[in-house]
């Protein structure tokens, strides 16, 4: 079964509604139908907050996080090992650090495809297969 790990900007993509919201909101139907998974790194999970609470204020946020929840994604945890793994993909790919994480996580089974609006991610398209969303 084919997981996509989402990225914050694959999220505020569908929140926004801007360029690639359907198909975000297709992977999620997906999942919820059971015929895949969808999963997101906590940093990733922190950026949504950060973001939205930077924009939007506290109760936004809260509501956000609260709608997104009912989704049931798989929100990875970032322990230590989990750590050293993206510092490598952030050395070897000179991508950001917590963006590194999303990275490391779809590396972990060719079932894997990471989910992104950020083009950044180019030169780790090598590792994991990226599916880039539509550009603004």
């Amino acid at each position: 079964m084919v997981t996509y790990v989402l990225d914050s900007s694959a999220i505020l993509r569908y929140l926004d509604n801007d360029a690639g919201a359907a198909r975000v909101s297709e992977i999620i139907k997906w999942h919820l139908a059971g015929t895949c998974e969808a999963t997101i790194s906590a940093l990733h999970w922190g950026e949504i907050a950060g973001v939205t609470c930077k924009i939007h204020g506290v109760q936004a946020m809260d509501l956000v996080l609260s709608r997104l929840g009912v989704f049931g994604f798989q929100i990875v945890p970032a322990d230590g090992d989990r750590a050293v793994r993206a510092s490598l993909v952030k050395v070897k790919r000179d991508i950001p650090y917590a963006d590194a994480f999303g990275i490391e996580l779809a590396a972990e089974s060719q079932e894997r495809v990471f989910v992104t609006a950020d083009f950044d991610f180019k030169p780790a398209s090598r590792d994991v297969k990226i599916e880039f969303l539509p550009a603004k």
